[in-house]
């Protein structure tokens, strides 16, 4: 599976091509998708353009890409720094009216066992991101680590050397587990393409989009997410 990130947390400041509202957001998810792109990853915004879990905001960006690609999984983010009051978070998630097919719980943020607990009760799939080999391993503690639907190995914008030991680290511990889940890897900026190619090369999920880098190999500048999932896609074969 390639799962294309639309927009994450950037601005059009950063890019032209960052969709912010859900009609950019629906015609970056069918050029995505037309690229082959097979899911889709997105941060809904409000009306002022930021980001949020706001039963209006999921609703109008979910409806949107929805229609422009009937059929395709559709995710969306619920990191601290769009609300980090956790009370709130888990309110705004109670109140969706039109629910997303998962979301992207990060295991190193306060509460993300109450809030995967919600979102399974709710009947949306769990994507548990794991950024370290010790929310690797707390992960691995949750009694309810079956029940989600994939995992999510994400590692920061930082050289290759910098990098390898905690992933093999993190690879080690689920490895030493009787977990089996269906795993995406990616990595964010210098770490985006070595990551996508390490996904292949160990025959897991990738992701790519204008979230996780404004730049093809080469560090030449990608004209939107579309021309980032089609070179996945040729990397990947």
């Amino acid at each position: 599976m390639l799962k294309a990130a639309l927009n994450g947390n950037r601005t059009p400041s950063e890019h032209p091509r960052i969709p912010v509202t859900p009609q950019q957001l629906a015609g970056a998810a069918r050029e995505a998708v037309e690229a082959g792109a097979d899911a889709l990853h997105l941060h809904p915004r409000n009306a002022a353009g930021a980001e949020s879990l706001e039963t209006e905001a999921v609703a109008h960006a979910l409806n949107a890409v929805r229609a422009a690609c009937p059929g395709v999984p559709v995710g969306i983010s619920s990191g601290w720094w769009i609300l980090s009051d956790v009370e709130a978070r888990l309110a705004a998630v109670r109140a969706w009216t039109v629910l997303p097919d998962f979301v992207s719980v990060n295991w190193h943020e306060d509460q993300s066992p109450e809030l995967a607990e919600l979102l399974l009760e709710r009947g949306i799939g769990v994507e548990a991101g794991l950024w370290t080999a010790e929310a690797v391993q707390t992960f691995l503690d949750w009694p309810r680590r079956d029940e989600v639907l994939r995992l999510l190995l994400e590692l920061p914008d930082k050289p290759i050397r910098d990098y390898k030991a905690e992933l093999r680290e993190m690879f080690a511990l689920l490895d030493a587990s009787d977990l089996d889940k269906p795993t995406v890897l990616h990595g964010l900026g210098e770490s985006a393409w070595p990551l996508l190619r390490e996904a292949g090369r160990r025959g897991l999920s990738a992701r790519i989009g204008l979230e996780d880098t404004l730049l093809l190999p080469g560090d030449f500048d990608a004209a939107d997410n579309a021309e980032l999932v089609r070179v996945a896609r040729e990397i990947l074969g």
